[in-house]
């Protein structure tokens, strides 16, 4: 069986620890993961502004990379989610339209791969800290993300878990949507952590970190303490793999 790790732009650039988890915690469970160098942009900022042929460009070097692999796993619900819109990028080119279904069919979330595929939801892990989460949208709606980082982390010993208000908000980063809509961008995310301080949480975890590196500055520019994760880092260090 070939697993293959999706890394995406911001987890390669800026959050290779977020990699480097995951790699550690399925090689518990026998899952040595390999790594394409060739991979690249999934395509989703040029696919939401509207530059489908660079977008194609993109997937088509995605498709490449991973057209062996078995099994792809990603630690974002974002760009595995734009996976799912690569049938309708090549709907009128029969032999990518295969690929593209093909390639989506096999592309998992780090959790789902975890609970659905493994069926893995107890990493022996312990967390003794007071925890919210926040389900990134593409995540939790295009994927239908929701029950499995709640199974993971109620089996971690000594988490106290807290209900973000308004989870399902969007945090306000949206890829080029920040960028295009920065005052309803930074009104959305303020509004975000507004909620994340009422949970009085000492950590927010996520499994996007697009997502978390929005609130994550917002957290920083009010001086908050709160520390951010994504999932895989908080069940590698609570497993004392990190």
């Amino acid at each position: 069986m070939k697993v293959s790790l999706f890394i995406t732009c911001l987890s390669d650039a800026f959050y290779p620890r977020v990699g480097e988890a995951m790699v550690r915690l399925l090689a518990r469970y026998g899952v040595r993961l390999d790594f394409p160098t060739v991979q690249t942009c999934c395509g989703q900022p040029a696919f939401n502004s509207g530059y489908w042929e660079e977008a194609r460009d993109s997937a088509r070097t995605i498709l490449e990379a991973f057209e062996d692999s078995d099994f792809v796993i990603s630690p974002s619900g974002s760009c595995t989610g734009m996976i799912h819109h690569y049938p309708k990028l090549f709907e009128n080119d029969p032999a990518m339209l295969e690929k593209a279904k093909k390639l989506q069919a096999k592309s998992y979330e780090f959790t789902q791969f975890l609970v659905n595929v493994l069926g893995v939801t107890d990493v022996g892990a312990s967390f003794p800290h007071k925890v919210t989460y926040h389900p990134s949208c593409h995540g939790s709606r295009l994927l239908g993300v929701k029950d499995e980082p709640m199974e993971l982390m109620k089996r971690v010993k000594g988490l106290e878990f807290v209900p973000l208000p308004f989870a399902e908000d969007c945090c306000g980063f949206g890829g080029t949507f920040a960028v295009k809509m920065a005052d309803i961008s930074g009104a959305m995310v303020s509004e975000k952590v507004d909620h994340v301080k009422e949970t009085e949480a000492e950590v927010l975890v996520g499994l996007d970190m697009a997502c978390l590196m929005n609130i994550a500055g917002n957290l920083r520019f009010r001086g908050e303490p709160v520390r951010v994760m994504h999932l895989a880092e908080l069940l590698a260090e609570g497993a004392k793999l990190a």
